[in-house]
This record gives C-alpha cells, sequence and structure tokens, in this order.
C-alpha cells in the first residue's frame, strides 16, 4: 500500500472517531433547522414540463435496460446453465447469500454497446447488501454471460466493488463462477496495472487491512479465476459443480493426452481433502450459502445499530424530481427546488447564503444521516468556489459526509479582453483551492450528478477521479468536457470542424450520443443511473454503509493471512 494510501486511511480514522458525535448532535439539531421553500414558480412551469417530458424519454431508456440485461446470456444460456449445469442463476444465489432486504446493486448497465459487443452486467453482479445483519460487498459472477468468462469490463467493475469494499471498510464474498479471461482480449485484460492481477493484489491489502474476504466457489474456477478462492481468507466448494484448476481437462488432453475428469482434477472433494485449497465442503449450493452466512456470523463484528425511522420526511412530492430534472444546462432550475424533495423534512442551514450563490452549501440529513450539501446552483464562481473550499473543510474538521450534488458547466470561451482575462484567471485559482479541499477531504463522499458533469468544474464537484464513495447518475445526466448543446459556441470546435456542416452535424451527433448517462455507465464512469425518484432511498443507503465502519476499529496487520 502506498504511504499516501495509508495516510488518508489513517486520516479517515477523524472520521469513524468524531461520527458518534455527529450524529448524536444531528438528530437533536436537523430537526430545528430552517424549512426551505420547495414550491415550482409559475413562470418557470414550461421548463418544469419541457424537463419532464425528457425524463420520461431517459427513464424509458432506463426501463429497457434493465429488462435485456435481466436476461443475462439469453435464454440458452439460461437453459444450459440451469438444466445441463445444473446450477442456480446468479440472482437466485445472492438470494440465499443475503439478509431478506433490498441490497445496493452497483453499475448493473456496465458492458452494454462496447467495441467488443454487449457484456450484459459486465458478466457480474457487485453491490452491497447485509448479511447476518452485517454490510458486505458481493461480487458475483454470471456465468450465462459468455460463460462467466472475463472481458476488460469485467475486471474494470469487479476493481471498483474491491475499491469500495477499501474505502468503506466492507466485508467481502465473492461467488466464483468464471473461464478465466477472454483471451483474444488479453491485451486488455493482463499486462497493466488496473487489469486483472490488480484483484489479487487488492486481497492480500485487504486481508492485511483485516477487511475479511469469503469465497465461494459455485461453478468453475479456472485459470486467473482460480486465484480468487486461494486467496481469499475461507473458501466454501459445492460439491459436483465448483472447480478450482489453472487449466481444465481438455488442455490437460491437449498437453499430456491423459483423460481426466474435471472433478477428479479439481473437484469438491479433491481440494476440501486432498489439496486443502478450501476450507468447507457445500453438498448443495443453499448449504454452501449457509456456510458462508455462518462464517460472516464469526467475523467479531459489533452489531450494527438498527436503521431508525425517526426522522421526517420531504414536505414536497419526489415524484416531482422528474421535472427537475434538467434536460440541459440552460434549463436548471433553482436547486434548492430538488433540495426541498431531498433532505429530511425539507429542512436546510445554510452556510454563507447571500455570498457566493451559484453554489449552495449547508447542513441537512437524509433519512436521519447528517450531511454537509455541497449543490451546484450555476457556474463555479471566483466567490462560489472559495465558499465551496471553506465549507469542504469545515465538514473535514467535524467528520461530517459531503453530498455533492453536481451539474456543472464546461470551460468557459476564450476571453475577449484583459479585465475578462484577469476574471477567469481569479476564478480557476479559487476553483484550484476547493479541488484542493476536496481531493484532501478524507470524511466519505457521495456524489449524484443531477444534470452536466463537464470540464474542469466537474472536479471541484467531486467527480470520479476524486475517490467519492459512491457516484450516481440521474437518466437524464451529460458526462462529456465540452457540453454538447454548447459545443458550437467554442472557439477550438469551430475551428477543428469548420471544414464542413455536415461534418460538424456528424462530430455533434457523436459527442452527444458519448455524453449520455447510458453511454457513461456501460464504461462504469460511475456506480450506476438510479431514477430521480429513488435519490433519497438510495443516499440514505449509502450513509448506513458508510456508517458500518464506526463499529469495527480497523488497523493495520504486516501481513495477510497465507493460506497453507
Amino acid at each position: 500500500m502506498a504511504a499516501w494510501a495509508r495516510q488518508k486511511h489513517l486520516l479517515q480514522a477523524t472520521y469513524v472517531k468524531f461520527s458518534s458525535m455527529a450524529a448524536a448532535g444531528q438528530k437533536r439539531g436537523a430537526k430545528c433547522y430552517p424549512v426551505i421553500s420547495g414550491e415550482i414558480p409559475p413562470v418557470f412551469r414550461h421548463v418544469y414540463e419541457a424537463n419532464t417530458r425528457n425524463s420520461q424519454i431517459c427513464g424509458q431508456r432506463y426501463v429497457e435496460l434493465l429488462e435485456q440485461i435481466k436476461l443475462g446470456g439469453g435464454e440458452n444460456a439460461i437453459m444450459r446453465h440451469t438444466q445441463r449445469n445444473k446450477k442456480l442463476l446468479v440472482r437466485e444465489r445472492l438470494r440465499m447469500l443475503l439478509d431478506n432486504e433490498s441490497f445496493l446493486e452497483l453499475s448493473p448497465m456496465a458492458g452494454l454497446g462496447l467495441t467488443y459487443g454487449d457484456v450484459p452486467s459486465a458478466g457480474c453482479l457487485t453491490g452491497v447488501g447485509k448479511i447476518c445483519g452485517v454490510w458486505c460487498v458481493f461480487i458475483a459472477n454470471d456465468a450465462t454471460v459468455k460463460g462467466g468468462t472475463a472481458y476488460p469490463i469485467s475486471v474494470k467493475k469487479q476493481l471498483r466493488a474491491q475499491e469500495i469494499a477499501i474505502q468503506n471498510r466492507l466485508p467481502t464474498v465473492y461467488l466464483v463462477d468464471s473461464g478465466g479471461a477472454f483471451l483474444p482480449l488479453q491485451a486488455e485484460l493482463f499486462p497493466d496495472k488496473q487489469h486483472g492481477g490488480r484483484t489479487f493484489y487488492n486481497e492480500a491489502i485487504m486481508s492485511a487491512m483485516r477487511i475479511p474476504q469469503v469465497a465461494v466457489v459455485c461453478g468453475s474456477c479456472t485459470a486467473g479465476g482460480a486465484y480468487i478462492p486461494t486467496m481469499a481468507e475461507e473458501t466454501v466448494i459445492v460439491d459436483k459443480i465448483g472447480t478450482i484448476f489453472l487449466a481444465g481437462p481438455p488442455l490437460v488432453k491437449a498437453a499430456t493426452g491423459e483423460d481426466v475428469s474435471a472433478e477428479n482434477l479439481g473437484g469438491a472433494k479433491l481440494h476440501s481433502s486432498v489439496s486443502g485449497c478450501v476450507d468447507h465442503f457445500g453438498s448443495t449450493e443453499a448449504e454452501a450459502y449457509t456456510c458462508a452466512r455462518n462464517i460472516i456470523s464469526s467475523l467479531n463484528f459489533d452489531p450494527v445499530a438498527e436503521d431508525s425511522s425517526d426522522y421526517e420526511n420531504p414536505l414536497y412530492d419526489t415524484n416531482e424530481f422528474t421535472g427537475l430534472a434538467p434536460r440541459d444546462y440552460r434549463s436548471t432550475l433553482n436547486i434548492k427546488l430538488i433540495l426541498g424533495r431531498l433532505l429530511d423534512g425539507s429542512r436546510f442551514l445554510e452556510f454563507k447564503a447571500d455570498y457566493g450563490t451559484t453554489l449552495v452549501a449547508g447542513f441537512a440529513s437524509v433519512e436521519g444521516n447528517l450531511v454537509g450539501v455541497v449543490a451546484n446552483n450555476g457556474e463555479l464562481t471566483h466567490d462560489a468556489s472559495l465558499k465551496g473550499s471553506h465549507f469542504v473543510q469545515l465538514c473535514n474538521q467535524r467528520g461530517i459526509p459531503l453530498l455533492f450534488l453536481q451539474n456543472t458547466a464546461s470551460q468557459e470561451s476564450v476571453p475577449t479582453n484583459v479585465v475578462k482575462a484577469e476574471e477567469q484567471t481569479n476564478r480557476l485559482k479559487a476553483q484550484a483551492a476547493m479541488i484542493a479541499a476536496v481531493a484532501c477531504a478524507s470524511v466519505p463522499k457521495i456524489t449524484l450528478v443531477i444534470g452536466g458533469c463537464h470540464g474542469g468544474e466537474s472536479f471541484a464537484m467531486c467527480g470520479r477521479s476524486f475517490d467519492p464513495n459512491f457516484l450516481f447518475l440521474w437518466p437524464n445526466a451529460r458526462v462529456s468536457l465540452v457540453d454538447p448543446h454548447r459545443a458550437s459556441e467554442y472557439p477550438q470546435w469551430r475551428e477543428q470542424y469548420h471544414a464542413r456542416d455536415a461534418e460538424e452535424k456528424t462530430r455533434l451527433e457523436k459527442l452527444k450520443k458519448e455524453s449520455t448517462a447510458f453511454y457513461s455507465t456501460a464504461r462504469l464512469w460511475d456506480d450506476g443511473i438510479i431514477l430521480p425518484q429513488d435519490s433519497r432511498n438510495v443516499i440514505g443507503k449509502c450513509l448506513r454503509i458508510i456508517k458500518q465502519q464506526k463499529y469495527k476499529d480497523f488497523t493495520y496487520q504486516t501481513s495477510p493471512v497465507f493460506r497453507m
């Protein structure tokens, strides 16, 4: 673990230390915060209605894609998986593993529309759910998609799940059913720092950080996939369907001429009684998941406090989010209209209310959890950036998680005179201060992109490269360096694409396509798209997941657990 990474993890202990005090204080104080007005002015009704129509189109696309990924690898693959191979589908496995309550699924639309074809859900399901009352990350291969073979997007999704486990100190369960790497794309899977080998590096680092890891081998576990269960601290294997080997029977036959069955080469009985590669034998999948649950119950985690329902609902209808979700930057309504439908009791203690008003900052609670809110109400001006920097540092000092509501503009056009140039320079210096404050804040951060995620302003608002604990998009969101609706206004665009109107139109259409939320989430630039009306529930769940850290004292070991 790099020195800075160690330092950052130690700094995060500040949050653990003070979060209990902050939580107690907010229960007393948050209900006394002023109520903000969420009434939509009649003069903006036409904007609200246009946004609603756009949200309906985006929402329909969202539903269509969800229906598509539920089919996994398709009906034929499902039949082969369940009837010939006698295995459970991945969501059935999760129902047996997780407690009987909803879980937070991450990036379900990853892998759609990529250059090498569709890989629904990137060939694996990842998320955070409770097992025996403990929040855990799960990484579960879906063998109906390409036989569980790992594509570049599969590796990226698994690495992001491990990153979330590390950031939030969450035990991790791997449901392994994988044929290893997809060899035709090995150059994009094997050699680099963030390729397949990083999975195993993370497993060792997580073990040294005392983050427990459990693996259930519930299918093929071939080639690189074989390292996952052999590096987990405890491993369960399912009889007759679980196998672990670097090369399967066909390769053994080709190399040595010897005929050997998968069971004799690397089956459950061999690894549980001869090699010692696994620690527990499950006669059935159901028995194996019960065993995994029992292992989680033995982790010696202090019990997580029950979720409190002692909080106020917003005073305004959350279904109205659809009319407040901007279709482009020019159709944005006051951000306080969104806050009035997101925060407990629509209560908000605003910070520097009359200064730098294009950024709204203040304290509130979401489902009983105190947060510091940083929300775009326009472009990040000089004053707004200074305010944001000050507020982020306050939250960091007090151990209060940060919630960013991002709707940023792309960079301003070239200044026309010296005064404009000086204004831009001062603005950039102030934005740099806010960027530094966000980057160095050790408290948990959640980012929700409600509109635009454009240009340098997105960094100050805790974009993907600034390590938010969770980052979600609304279906209407746009992610690009340049706002596609304003691209033709920029001199750089006119200089590069002025040759022919037809060429400029083609490039503009390409930019619009590549800036959609669906394009972003397919490439794992976020943790998933959520419907606006689900925002409060998802943010509340993330805040409860983050809080589990304070119930367990994490310290570094000098090494991971070494298996026999």
